[in-house]
């Protein structure tokens, strides 16, 4: 997939795996509109490769609104999905029952935005015209190796990013006939704004579990292996755990 005079889009943009994507994106070429909450979009600044929008993935209309301005951009032919939420709870907790609310809420967003974005970018692509691979387009999703390792607290990320793993297949026999891939990414423990808040100790610690090497993932790693997987043409309906050979424990 060649992606200069195309144009791409990246949720989560903002910060983090997203930001790491739309810079990698658009050094190689493509024009990229970033979507993000409008809160998060504070810090970021366009420049003449990179657009941010307000959106929320939860919203048709504003991932169908970003879908479009890209593709005013030039042919659009790759979505990144990096928008994602992480709150922990125990189905039975001292308080009572998971909250029920935040369990859907995260289901929501991570699942159900992951395959709004997906759908949505898919019909547009599929209006392309074929490259000279024959490819109208690439999505590229992103789950976690939580959807393998949930820990204790974990049971909607885990759900959620599940979801995204078994969606990957038949997203990509479906839309094969549309000439457009779908691959997922399944990431460890990465070092973004989250891991971040953490005290030094903690930190140590989860990248003292990881077998090798020994640290945090980097966004600009898993930009790298997103990257890799649009430009290579036979990569197709896999997810790729990148985690340096991490199996999360129960907690």
């Amino acid at each position: 997939m060649k992606l200069r005079e195309s144009s791409a889009l990246v949720t989560g943009a903002a910060s983090g795996l997203g930001a790491a994507m739309t810079a990698s994106l658009a050094e190689a070429g493509a024009t990229v509109i970033g979507v993000d909450l409008p809160d998060a979009l504070d810090e970021v600044a366009n420049t003449d490769a990179i657009t941010y929008v307000g959106g929320d993935v939860t919203s048709a209309d504003d991932v169908r609104h970003a879908v479009d301005l890209a593709a005013d951009l030039g042919p659009f032919r790759v979505a990144v999905n990096c928008a994602g939420i992480a709150p922990s709870a125990r189905i039975l907790g001292r308080t009572g029952i998971h909250d029920l609310g935040m369990y859907a809420k995260v289901v929501s967003v991570n699942l159900v935005g992951t395959f709004t974005v997906l759908a949505l970018a898919a019909e547009r692509m599929s209006q392309n015209d074929p490259d000279d691979q024959g490819q109208r387009g690439v999505v590229v999703n992103t789950a976690s190796i939580a959807a393998y390792d949930g820990q204790i607290g974990q049971a909607a990320y885990a759900s959620s990013k599940g979801g995204i793993v078994g969606l990957t297949l038949p997203a990509a026999r479906d839309l094969a006939r549309h000439s457009i891939r779908v691959c997922t990414i399944a990431p460890g423990t990465m070092d973004t704004a989250m891991v971040a808040s953490l005290s030094q100790e903690v930190r140590d610690a989860l990248a003292a579990d990881v077998p090798f090497p020994g640290r945090l993932g980097r966004p600009e790693e898993f930009a790298q292996l997103a990257m890799a997987i649009i430009d290579h043409d036979y990569l197709n309906g896999e997810v790729i755990r990148m985690d340096g050979a991490l199996r999360m424990g129960s907690r």
